[in-house]
């Protein structure tokens, strides 16, 4: 097949479709030879997804025998020997060490919190992992010097040391990369031995890591193997080739690991082939491309190669540059371009890192009922199976809130009998959970409740409260127990099922080398774990509408690539933290800079950039500020600007058009065809239908913003009750008043010396009963005991007028001439020597000023009217001497202008509103006179406020 002299080494620009030149090139060589040919070749690819393409177009005829397909990394599950065993499932390894760094934070626990111990595993196994592929042994990592750095430096090397001595003196199996290298070494050692006659080609792999690098060059030499390189820049002079040798300066460009992989190997880039037949798209974007990834150093270059480009419009007329001013906007430009691909017939292939882009944008897709093969498929996390057991999870680390527990309850998966009759049940719960709590139902909750249902759910509460610290077996076998029995068969079944119980059988076998944790810990662990879980099902997605990783960039067979989410931080990705070793120490060992992960994505980038038809997306804006461009699209953007001599100005213009073009076209499907903004409501329903009872609070609302009234008293509007009751401002104003009820209401004679004792103690028994966060408690506990003087002091004074006598009483009384009941409940009633009425309104917040009551805040004013009339019945009518609101917060007393408003005037005003509401043609106008638009009302959204505001005249509407 190859009559050559080796080594061998081949490679194929950007902007070819790789797969089907590799195809191609075989086709050409093994022309006229037998049959036989072709089986007796060995094709070694990079990835599962090139070895299905590479199937795909040998399997489209003519009819043959195809050649052996494998893996890179197939070489860890090779047995070449009896003395390389089979690699440690990964899932164990990282509970080893996660066991292992458990011993650590104990002895050092303030090193990492024990919720990061998997985490903490993950990425000690990857630079283990590294650290054999590249070929460091652990001595080298023992050696390395840092006596210029932290101590924390220091730290970590010496747990690596013993970290690596710990696997070495445990005579355990190795790791899957430890594997590799041994098997490829083997391998090697083999063919230098035996060399193959047969041919054995390697494509699409750039040898990043050591391993792969060792095998690419020793296939290479063979008498009959060859290695293909994907993406290889033959644009680019020698001189910059030749300044790629530094790792510090070199390691992030997309050629780097090709000038690496030539080193080993003792070759200068001419000993780099071109594979026969394979142009790339457009030569003259390669060139331009190539020139804007130049590394920093030699970016003066731009001014003196650019001009030799040519004219650049032709060169970026299969680019669009999408800029949108948010990510949805980016997300929707897509999706209406991956849908008119669909209709051209086109395949189209979206390649982004930003998993978040992604599903934007197949959540867009959805209007047009297109699904999208996406080889990252959906996290396991996000599926069905994969929320319930992390839900159950959850309530096995604390104690179920209502919103917790009903969460499970409503999960799809999640059923008792028939499932109308378990929702039925979910929905009554959730009724008595709202209107009676408790914030945190039991299993005595449930059993409160009764019925065969209650006590199901009870069953596997009290399984869960008894889950208590121990080994990782136990709590992986309660967790798996409980899931079972909530969910059923139904939570194994479908793709997302059997991966969830893959996952579950993998951690229940690899349980036993984890650490003893308690159910809080093994929470975070098996999310940690539940994150790398994924479910694909392949055929399922569009044939046409293609999602794939950047590292599939080199694969190709797309007619049109759009390159999503082009900003730093998504593409490149940021650098993983690395908690182990900094970058000084993996220069001085040898292991990969954290540049590697950016020089690999150039590459795929340039790939993918060279695509005949291609857009590059971006957006402006991220949820929380401005968005940094990438690096490249930072370069190739600012060589077009600088070059406006060859047209580089007006071809990035029409770049940026044509992305505007779909921007535009994609926001027009998403606006109305008119704007219809809702009027400022004003209803106006029958007189039958009118309330015919009103509370004190509800005549304010009459002054201030009538639609209330209506919501609530006519069409019977109740916001529902919180499943886990907040600590706001209504929750605190009725705890401090249930504190100054039972510490007034104690019937004990006032001592102002005991006093201060007797609210701080009756604050700290409500706040015990009423008020479940421990938290909380404390801080209004504090808050009384920075009132209380204050309160007392007055309290002497307010004691030498009258005695408390009534405490929150209410009261009703009908309002001569209107058919209105008027209902109340004032605070404190207080009684002078001579029979009169003090009475008082307990505010936490700022009390209405005399003008607010004299104007629209008449709460108290009418409270004072009510009790002259005899409304509250054990005080029975007499004359009020004074109405005052006692503000706790800021600590002042405001009393109610009864001077100016005496008793009997407020009463006949009262009537005369009334009276005015008797009107058919009255409507209850939203916002008549609300305190501000910033203070939210319970009712906005029914009045659909936003759309209109306090200056739009209202709307009456008669109601039928």
């Amino acid at each position: 097949m190859f009559p050559e002299p080796g080594p061998r080494l081949f490679a194929l620009p950007p902007g070819v479709d790789f797969a089907a030149c590799v195809v191609r090139g075989l086709e050409a060589r093994l022309a006229g030879q037998s049959p036989e040919a072709w089986a007796e070749a060995t094709l070694v690819l990079n990835t599962r997804r090139m070895q299905r393409r590479v199937r795909g177009l040998l399997s489209q005829g003519p009819a043959r025998l195809l050649p052996r397909m494998r893996l890179v990394t197939d070489w860890a599950l090779d047995p070449l020997g009896a003395d390389l065993p089979v690699p440690v499932p990964p899932l164990r390894r990282r509970l080893e060490l996660a066991r292992l760094i458990a011993g650590l934070l104990d002895a050092d626990p303030g090193l990492a919190p024990r919720a990061a111990l998997f985490d903490l595993a993950d990425s000690l196994a990857g630079l283990l992992d590294e650290m054999a592929g590249e070929g460091v042994s652990p001595q080298t990592i023992a050696s390395l010097d840092v006596t210029d750095l932290s101590g924390h430096w220091e730290r970590s090397l010496r747990f690596l040391t013993i970290a690596r001595q710990w696997q070495e003196d445990a005579g355990g199996r190795p790791d899957r990369e430890e594997r590799q290298r041994a098997a490829v070494l083997r391998q090697i050692a083999a063919w230098e031995h035996a060399p193959p006659a047969r041919p054995v080609i390697v494509a699409g792999s750039t040898g990043s890591r050591g391993a792969t690098a060792l095998l690419l060059a020793a296939v290479a030499r063979l008498p009959q193997g060859a290695v293909i390189l994907p993406g290889f820049d033959l644009d680019m002079p020698e001189a910059v080739w030749a300044g790629l040798r530094d790792a510090r300066t070199g390691e992030d460009h997309p050629q780097f690991r090709f000038r690496r992989l030539l080193d080993l190997m003792g070759l200068t880039r001419g000993a780099v082939r071109p594979w026969p037949g394979a142009d790339p798209a457009d030569p003259a974007r390669n060139r331009l491309i190539s020139l804007s990834l130049r590394p920093a150093p030699v970016t003066d270059q731009w001014l003196t190669e650019g001009p030799g480009l040519g004219p650049l419009e032709p060169a970026c007329a299969g680019i669009t540059l999408v800029e949108a001013q948010s990510p949805r906007a980016e997300a929707e430009a897509i999706a209406l371009r991956l849908r008119a691909a669909v209709d051209e017939g086109r395949t189209a292939a979206l390649i982004t890192a930003d998993r978040g882009l992604s599903r934007q944008v197949a959540a867009a897709l959805d209007r047009w009922q297109i699904v999208p093969d996406d080889s990252a498929g959906v996290p396991l996390a996000l599926s069905p199976p994969g929320r319930l057991l992390r839900q159950v999870a959850d309530l096995m680390a604390r104690p179920a809130t209502g919103e917790a527990l009903l969460s499970v309850l409503k999960h799809p998966l999640v059923t008792w009998g028939e499932r109308g009759d378990h929702l039925r049940h979910s929905r009554d719960l959730e009724l008595r959970l709202r209107r009676k709590g408790p914030a945190w139902p039991d299993a005595a909750t449930l059993r409160a409740v009764g019925g065969d249902w209650a006590d199901w759910v009870a069953a596997w509460l009290e399984a869960l409260a008894g889950v208590a610290p121990g080994p990782l077996p136990a709590l992986v076998a309660g967790h798996l127990a409980v899931a079972g029995q909530i969910g059923g068969e139904r939570l194994w079944q479908l793709a997302a099922g059997r991966a969830a119980r893959q996952l579950m059988d993998d951690l229940s076998a690899a349980a036993t080398a984890g650490p003893d944790m308690t159910p809080q810990e093994y929470a975070a662990v098996f999310a940690a774990i539940l994150a790398t879980g994924e479910v694909r099902d392949r055929d399922q997605g569009h044939p046409q509408v293609l999602f794939w990783g950047t590292i599939e960039a080199r694969v190709g067979g797309a007619d049109l690539v759009i390159l999503g989410g082009l900003n730093e931080g998504s593409w490149p990705e940021a650098p993983p933290a690395d908690p182990w070793l900094n970058r000084a120490l993996r220069l001085q060992a040898g292991l990969l800079l954290p540049e590697r992960r950016i020089g690999l994505s150039a590459h795929d980038y340039q790939q993918a950039v060279a695509a005949p038809e291609v857009w590059i997306t971006r957006a402006l804006r991220d949820a929380e500020a401005q968005t940094v461009p990438s690096r490249w699209v930072n370069r190739l953007t600012n060589l077009l600007d600088g070059l406006p001599d060859t047209g580089g100005r007006e071809a990035l213009a029409l770049m940026r058009g044509r992305g505007q073009v779909w921007l535009d076209a994609a926001a027009g499907l998403s606006r109305p065809d008119a704007q219809v903004a809702a009027p400022r409501p004003a209803p106006r329903p029958p007189l039958a239908h009118r309330p015919t009872a009103l509370s004190v609070t509800d005549i304010g609302r009459l002054y201030r913003n009538p639609y209330h009234v209506y919501a609530a008293r006519v069409l019977r509007l109740r916001p529902l009750d919180p499943l886990m009751p907040n600590p706001d401002a209504l929750m605190r104003g009725t705890v401090l008043h249930k504190v100054l009820e039972e510490f007034i209401g104690a019937g004990v004679p006032y001592d102002p010396g005991q006093a201060r004792d007797a609210v701080l103690a009756a604050a700290d028994r409500v706040l015990r009963r009423d008020c479940p966060w421990p938290t909380v408690q404390r801080m209004w506990l504090a808050s009384v005991g920075r009132w209380a003087d204050w309160f007392l002091l007055t309290e002497a004074e307010r004691r030498q007028k009258g005695q408390p006598v009534w405490l929150e009483q209410t009261g009703d009384l009908l309002v001569d001439g209107t058919g209105v009941t008027l209902t109340g409940r004032a605070d404190r009633i207080d009684e002078t020597e001579d029979g009169r009425l003090i009475l008082y309104d307990y505010k936490t917040g700022e009390p209405p000023t005399k003008a607010q009551q004299l104007a629209l805040d008449k709460q108290l004013l009418i409270e004072a009217a009510m009790a002259e009339r005899g409304a509250f019945r054990k005080a029975g009518p007499a004359p009020v001497l004074e109405a005052v609101y006692i503000g706790l917060g800021p600590q002042k007393q405001v009393a109610a202008p009864l001077a100016d408003q005496p008793p009997d005037l407020v009463w006949a005003e009262l009537q005369a509103v009334l009276r005015l509401w008797q009107d058919p043609a009255r409507g209850y106008v939203a916002r008549r006179a609300a305190f501000g638009d910033a203070q939210a009302e319970v009712y906005d959204r029914l009045s659909r406020f936003g759309e209109w505001d306090v200056t739009d005249p209202a709307l009456p509407e008669d109601m039928a």
